[in-house]
């Protein structure tokens, strides 16, 4: 029995919160087939023209307006004629952040095809006869980075229906079809629930919430899986309130089980967020075991099998994820990292290679962006953007841009960048049109993508700041808000439109 996903996909993306991630506020529908070509933006009713836009001040100025120290490096390119039209520290290698994920996008969408699905199965090993399945019953990952509780919920129902009620053997789990990844970069603070752990088996992008409420001196937590309709209690991921104030998190893995304490003191009245989750497997055999329970079907705990042992068996029931097409535009608009890492491991799996980490995947996506789009100087870590020590030349990025923009195969991917006024209000009737990718760590920030201005002209461009000295000095205590780093980052934003908006004044 198949069940496809439905577009409560986006709702989801948006309960679980993405700290630190570009985020989206508009559910889009979603589309089984890539466009052939790009839709280039329609021209606004009553857009002004190209005088409208803030006097063109020179780049050096806008640059040192910011005050962000480190480096800022930008390429822009003329998309009819591949010229360079203007750079500064073009050459220099700086790291991409998130914008990483337009290259991980294209990557993922030649090595899979638009139309590709990510597949989770339960599959038995025996006969079903009198309500009793005589074997084992494997729940194995296919990779996809967007399963969810409900997703599960629906296969649980669905194994119900083929009249299995229980089983004589083992409850296994599967998670080989991706390599194990503890980890993308280990320069985040524990609890940061966006660095997740990459595993062929990912249940709601492999975390856990974690909710607390204070009655009187006490504190009363819960730890759950909780989708769109479903929020069942997690066994495997305990929480311990702790007298202190820091650290505000820690995390221990005792014999399957993972520990967490958190500061007292940071805990205020009450309150939510989404912590990681280290042992993928454990952890959607957890939750499945409780679904399955409520659908009357009893199952012993699972028990994760060897990344090398294949799972047996005759289909029972599966869970196909969206299309890849819709996949990749949700990743890019959300920010998603588990996707991009997922998506990027699996890419480097269909060209035939069996890459043991992040760093290894990243290497075959380098040698393919300098191949397909001259992309030379790719230095990509991992497949998301989120290790700090990833770099590459501007130039080079904006020339990614400008040629995949011009073979239609990118930019309707990309969400449309808002361009703002000084109190953040999003400018109507501008005459720029912007399509891009946001890259945001601390004291980081990046932006690549397409103008489009009056006359059918197209820019393609790339900036990154970067102070990754201010970034090496940010203190332990500090890992997750760093002193100073939402206002550079605001400043970063600031200079980024003012590049933008002078290119359209003096180039466009």
């Amino acid at each position: 029995m198949t069940h496809s996903p439905v577009s409560s996909r986006r709702a989801f993306l948006r309960l679980l919160g993405w700290s630190g991630m570009a985020g989206a506020t508009l559910a889009l529908p979603a589309c089984a087939e890539a466009p052939l070509r790009s839709p280039r933006p329609a021209p606004r009713p009553g857009a002004a023209g190209l005088a409208s836009l803030p006097a063109a001040r020179p780049a050096t100025d806008i640059v040192s307006r910011a005050r962000l120290g480190g480096t800022v490096g930008f390429a822009v390119i003329d998309m009819d004629s591949g010229r360079l039209l203007e750079g500064q520290n073009e050459q220099a290698a700086l790291p991409p952040a998130s914008v990483a994920k337009a290259v991980t996008a294209l990557y993922a969408r030649e090595a899979l095809g638009p139309a590709h699905r990510f597949t989770t199965r339960l599959m038995g090993t025996g006969t079903i006869s009198a309500g009793t399945l005589q074997g084992d019953l494997w729940l194995a990952g296919g990779g996809d980075p967007t399963l969810d509780t409900d997703a599960l919920a629906a296969m649980a129902a669905a194994l119900r229906t083929r009249g299995v009620q229980r089983i004589t053997g083992r409850f296994r789990v599967w998670g080989g079809a991706l390599p194990h990844i503890a980890q993308i970069t280990g320069d985040q603070p524990p609890q940061a629930g966006y660095n997740a752990t990459i595993s062929g088996l990912n249940l709601n992008f492999n975390r856990v919430h974690f909710s607390w409420r204070r009655s009187g001196g006490d504190y009363a937590v819960a730890m759950d899986a909780r989708s769109g309709t479903r929020q069942p209690l997690v066994g495997m991921a305990q929480m311990q309130i702790v007298n202190r104030s820091q650290p505000v998190y820690t995390y221990t893995n005792r014999d399957g089980l993972e520990q967490w304490t958190v500061a007292q003191a940071a805990l205020g009245g009450g309150g939510a967020r989404w912590l990681p989750v280290r042992q993928p497997e454990r952890y959607a055999a957890d939750v499945f075991r409780t679904l399955a329970a409520a659908q009357g079907v009893t199952l012993p705990a699972g028990q994760p099998a060897p990344r090398d042992a294949a799972p047996r068996g005759s289909v029972l029931a599966e869970h196909r994820s969206d299309p890849l097409y819709t996949l990749l535009r949700d990743m890019l608009r959300f920010s998603t990292n588990i996707s991009a890492e997922a998506l990027g491991l699996a890419a480097s799996i269909a060209r035939g290679h069996a890459p043991g980490n992040l760093r290894a995947s990243a290497n075959l996506m380098n040698g393919w962006a300098a191949q397909r789009f001259g992309l030379r100087t790719a230095g990509f870590t991992d497949h998301s953007g989120l290790g700090a020590d990833a770099a590459v030349a501007m130039a080079d990025l904006a020339r990614f841009f400008a040629r995949s923009g011009a073979e239609g195969v990118l930019p309707d991917l990309l969400r449309e960048h808002e361009l703002r006024d000084a109190s953040g209000n999003r400018i109507r009737n501008h005459p720029l049109a912007v399509r891009a990718k946001t890259g945001t760590l601390h004291f980081v920030s990046a932006l690549g993508g397409v103008v489009f201005a009056p006359g059918d002209r197209r820019l393609a461009f790339a900036i990154s700041a970067a102070d990754l000295p201010r970034r090496a000095r940010i203190p332990d205590a500090q890992r997750e808000r760093p002193e100073g780093a939402a206002a550079w980052t605001r400043r970063a934003r600031q200079m980024q439109q003012d590049l933008i908006e002078r290119w359209g004044a003096v180039h466009a």
